[in-house]
């Protein structure tokens, strides 16, 4: 028997997930994506399929000293929400991307939700 890979897992988990979740341009789902070394956010309408905002630690200005920590990832939640709130969006159904809510991802959601957003 063949050992399931932790990225099959991953993928298994994220299916799961988006079986009962949608997002609408009212309340669009905000996908969080986790590397090593990086997180991205995007509220996505996935009755069009389009992104509305995205947030990421890849962007230049951020000044970050690392882009694999949680203040990053506080840092990536802040900015998304501000986003949101500019375009009128205040409202999102959050998708933890088949990660633990833990660490970077919770951090990414409760600091959207400190700027403003309700997940």
């Amino acid at each position: 028997m063949q050992a399931i890979k932790v990225h099959e897992l991953k993928i298994r988990r994220h299916r799961r997930i988006r079986k009962k979740i949608a997002g609408d341009k009212s309340r669009p789902r905000m996908a969080v994506f986790r590397s090593n070394k990086h997180i991205s956010v995007q509220l996505i309408d996935d009755l069009t399929g389009t992104t509305l905002v995205a947030a990421s630690t890849y962007e230049k200005g951020l000044n970050l000293k690392s882009t694999g920590d949680i203040t990053a990832a506080q840092t990536v939640g802040k900015l998304i929400a501000q986003r949101a709130v500019e375009k009128g969006i205040t409202k999102a159904v959050f998708d933890r991307g088949g990660n633990r809510y833990h660490g970077r991802v919770a951090a990414v959601a409760a600091s959207a939700r400190e700027n403003g957003l309700e997940l």
